[in-house]
């Protein structure tokens, strides 16, 4: 970073560690949730994994739908700098708050986070954007982007080996807790760095043409909410799977309805823009909706598919650190697991348990398991998901540097064209999974953690080309005085596609062979890729048009 120092403002260095500050409490919270939920051994909520998928799914679609009200509300009314503060203190009273046991404290908590993302998430984007106006720093927005994106994997890497340290070691509810201090550290360096971002903090006052606040809430928001509601209770089973997938997709409804309704209303001059960025709203949502499965099904993977053992000479280290889970053959409550690691619940949804040995040893061959009075040593399970974020911190300077050695040649791809290509190679990472299948019997036998790496490095080069260049579009492309409600949009679209991760995800257990499972994933992504090949002639004269 100290080799661009003069090509960026300092402002984003501040924001940079405010923001891997924050995802270092996001993402420990967010790698340990669907394990939390699904633990039936340990203090967890002892949740069926359909169950905990669809709260996953809905719980992280839920955070990256309230940036739509945040970003308005920040343009509007509050300014960036009170938004961000306002969600920061939320969000670290959420993640403090789901250390308390019981549902009551467990769906408050969520809740709070919810909102908070909210305020934070679009508006700390929308500031590092506004840094990038001067001239002298415009033609580096892309790699300060980049640069932001690193700084939310940094935090994302690291949180996991303190949420494995601190569950491990002391229980659910100290890694949960640890997630606050993170955010909370966040936001002291956001406001330690006022003064190189407090310029940059300028309200848009609406337009003649633009719907007021008042009007916003009255006829989108507050809809959506009763749509919602009215979704989950009213509807005979389930049209989506579950009450909470039907009560988010009729409940989005009317927040897509504004966007559309946006484009109709606004000026010759703004239509052909927000026309561009809705077609590619509607694109990314695949991307997500398979990425996103990181939490889900390839936690699930990694839990009971991978051979997560290790090496004798690292068991000691490890488990000073406290990233070792210990397991034997001793007869202990466990989950009433079939074959293909299924379970079955009661009439009140909850897991059956049996006394048995460790679901882990269900496919390891019997003359491995650990004799009487030892146990074997595992990786655990969410040190997986710091896998993506090194690659990022890795492979950004790489992506970086590629992309600049091609613009100097005058031979950078536009960045619709860069998203593109993202799509393509995350469609790519999972045909690494159907060989983890082929490679495992169908999960009759565990199979190398070398599996998870490859599709972790696949999926994030495809990241790599798609999120932050996405981010840098609405930046680009958007109307000013609309940029922080465009971004909202991006989050909106992030929003369903990690609803659809969840949808996906919860229909793990209907696969007998699992290799179909990733083979839809690779169907619906490479399709999506296609579409934005079509698009990009179009999408290409958009960005060309001087006023942008």
């Amino acid at each position: 970073m100290s080799t661009s120092a003069s090509k960026h403002p300092k402002g984003l260095y501040f924001l940079f560690l405010a923001e891997m500050w924050e995802r270092f409490g996001y993402y420990l919270m967010i790698g340990i949730f669907f394990l939390y939920m699904t633990d039936t051994q340990s203090g967890g909520m002892g949740l069926p994994k359909n169950q905990g998928s669809d709260i996953y799914g809905t719980f992280i679609a839920l955070v990256f739908l309230t940036p739509f009200i945040g970003g308005l509300l920040a343009d509007r009314l509050l300014g960036y700098r009170l938004s961000i503060t306002i969600g920061g203190v939320l969000m670290g009273l959420g993640y403090c708050g789901l250390a308390i046991p019981g549902d009551t404290f467990f769906y408050l908590s969520l809740a709070l986070i919810v909102i908070g993302n909210g305020f934070f998430k679009a508006n700390i984007s929308t500031l590092l954007g506004n840094l990038y106006s001067e001239p002298q720093y415009l033609p580096q927005k892309d790699t300060g982007y980049n640069i932001f994106y690193m700084g939310i994997n940094v935090g994302a890497f690291i949180c996991n080996f303190v949420a494995a340290y601190l569950r491990n070691t002391y229980g659910w509810g100290f890694a949960f807790l640890a997630a606050g201090v993170g955010m909370f550290i966040g936001l002291i360096i956001f406001w330690a760095g006022n003064k190189t971002h407090r310029d940059y903090d300028i309200r848009k006052p609406a337009q003649p043409h633009d719907m007021p606040l008042w009007k916003v809430f009255g006829l989108v928001i507050l809809p959506a909410i009763i749509v919602g509601v009215l979704s989950w209770v009213l509807i005979p089973g389930d049209v989506f799977g579950s009450d909470s997938t039907d009560a988010f997709i009729f409940g989005s409804i009317p927040i897509i309805l504004f966007y559309v309704s946006l484009w109709a209303r606004a000026s010759v001059e703004d239509k052909k823009p927000i026309a561009a960025l809705l077609s590619i709203f509607a694109v990314v949502v695949v991307f997500w909706g398979v990425f996103k499965q990181n939490g889900t099904a390839l936690t699930t993977w990694a839990e009971y598919y991978t051979d997560r053992s290790l090496p004798e000479a690292l068991e000691k280290p490890a488990a000073s650190l406290g990233m070792v889970q210990q397991v034997d053959a001793t007869p202990t409550t466990v989950p009433d697991f079939d074959a293909a690691f299924r379970t079955r619940t009661d009439e009140a949804g909850k897991v059956i348990t049996k006394e048995g040995a460790a679901p882990y040893l269900n496919n390891l061959p019997q003359e491995e398991w650990p004799q009487e009075g030892s146990s074997l040593s595992l990786i655990s399970t969410e040190l997986f998901q710091s896998i993506n974020p090194f690659f990022v911190i890795i492979l950004t300077p790489v992506v970086v540097g590629f992309f600049g050695l091609l613009r100097r040649k005058g031979k950078e791809p536009s960045t619709p064209a860069k998203m593109a290509l993202g799509l393509f190679v995350t469609g790519l990472s999972t045909l690494v999974m159907v060989g983890a299948v082929w490679a495992g019997g169908n999960g009759q036998d565990k199979v190398s953690s070398l599996w998870l790496v490859g599709t972790y490095f696949v999926v994030t080069l495809g990241e790599l080309c798609l999120s932050p260049m996405g981010l840098s579009l609405v930046s680009k492309v958007s109307p000013p005085r609309l940029t922080a409600l465009m971004m909202g949009g991006w989050f909106i679209a992030t929003s369903i596609g990690n609803k659809l991760s969840g949808i996906l995800a919860s229909l793990w257990d209907t696969y007998d062979d699992k290799q179909y499972f990733f083979w839809v994933n690779f169907a619906v992504t490479v399709s999506a890729a296609l579409v934005l090949v079509l698009m990009l002639k179009w999408l290409r004269r958009i960005m060309e048009k001087p006023a942008l």
